[in-house]
């Protein structure tokens, strides 16, 4: 029988973590490099300011609510002093990417960055209550607001006055930043905004008729009969909906509680790959054809935020289906995505459940989903308090 507390957390303190810790730090430049192949070599040196941002944040929430290694507090800081210096542009937009040197790549066309720089700042201050610190997660973070009915500005592609969809990312994403800033904000912005996530995610992008939550819809919430319009992603989903679960425990709002783990079940029993397992990538509500060619890869994050989300979900409601997916999950992660011979855990999958990439950290992986859901899931078992 698994002790899921004792092997998560294992796993997150001797496996994953030193990872990162022995192949990321650029001792020369600062910052991290986040592109390491299966046994840490660096592959390229460019730099990703979401994804530096995010083992700032990691490093950061680790000495926080972990344990207060100094080395880890280190690190976090050894990050967060490169992009402090190298990751905005005049405006305190922050950039896509740099190079090792940190000279900018690629404009900042991408909230996310923003959105992981204020959350990065935001635990840093935390850590090591420094004033800037605060002051740069709270000047992101207003940033933010003031971009987020048009979050690309000049840098949208889109032609203006045919089809202007909005997308579901910016508001679970908004929904968690909200928490994590909480304690740089003042109460009614941070109850005004809950209120607006929580109306955008469950109510406006939530299908009440398929039990299903879109990637993208019309301006005035309505569906757009569209490759974009028809778009699912089940891990985006199954992440936003333990979101809502912190939600509705910060709000003490059981029934925000009950309603995310019913999506998230839902979802699950749709998105997952009847004939090979796991869950699928991207699908199509209406079931055509889909543009994304990676829609049947099987990735790391949606299975990590899957566990999650059902460990939440059976913590905070005792639903037994939430367990019985989690166990589920549990086998096909454990032995597929886990790299026991060289540390970390592989990203990308095909179809059957075979390693496509080697690669532990990419344009788009880093010290970040992984050690999270390991946290995450070893905190809810500790309050669970149940060995199966």
């Amino acid at each position: 029988m698994n002790n899921y507390r004792e092997i998560y957390e294992q796993e997150l303190v001797n496996n994953v973590i030193p990872f990162w810790m022995k192949h990321s730090k650029d001792e020369v430049n600062g910052g991290y490099f986040n592109c390491l192949g299966r046994r840490g070599d660096v592959y390229d040196t460019d730099k990703f300011m979401w994804l530096q941002a995010r083992e700032v944040w990691t490093f950061a929430t680790l000495y926080n609510e972990q344990e207060a290694r100094p080395e880890w507090l280190e690190m976090a800081k050894h990050g967060a002093d490169f992009i402090e210096k190298h990751g905005r542009d005049a405006e305190g937009n922050w950039y896509f990417s740099l190079d090792k040197e940190g000279n900018p790549l690629a404009q900042p066309y991408n909230i996310f960055s923003d959105c992981f720089a204020s959350m990065a700042f935001a635990a840093l201050y935390k850590a090591d209550p420094q004033e800037r610190y605060a002051q740069i997660a709270k000047d992101t973070f207003n940033n933010i607001l003031k971009r987020q009915d048009n979050p690309k500005g000049k840098y949208n592609k889109a032609y203006p006055g045919t089809r202007s969809l909005k997308n579901f990312a910016l508001p679970m994403i908004l929904s968690n930043l909200s928490l994590e800033m909480e304690h740089l904000l003042d109460k009614n912005t941070v109850d005004d905004l809950l209120k607006a996530v929580i109306h955008e995610v469950m109510e406006v992008f939530y299908q009440k008729d398929s039990g299903l939550i879109l990637e993208n819809v019309n301006v005035d919430g309505s569906f757009s009969d569209s490759f974009d319009g028809r778009l699912i992603n089940p891990g985006h989903t199954i992440e936003a909906m333990w979101f809502m679960m912190d939600l509705g425990v910060r709000l003490n709002d059981p029934k925000l509680i009950e309603k995310a783990t019913e999506i998230a079940l839902h979802t699950l029993d749709y998105g997952w790959d009847k004939e090979f397992g796991g869950i699928l990538y991207f699908m199509d509500i209406k079931g055509q054809p889909q543009q994304q060619l990676e829609w049947d890869q099987k990735l790391w994050w949606v299975h990590l935020e899957a566990l999650v989300c059902m460990a939440k979900g059976y913590e905070l409601t005792g639903n037994e289906k939430c367990m019985e997916w989690f166990e589920k999950l549990h086998d096909y992660t454990w032995n597929r995505f886990r790299d026991p011979e060289h540390g970390e855990w592989f990203a990308y999958l095909n179809r059957r459940g075979e390693v496509l990439l080697p690669l532990k950290g990419g344009k788009w992986k880093c010290c970040f989903h992984v050690p999270r859901a390991l946290f995450q899931v070893y905190k809810a078992f500790e309050k669970i308090k149940v060995e199966k």
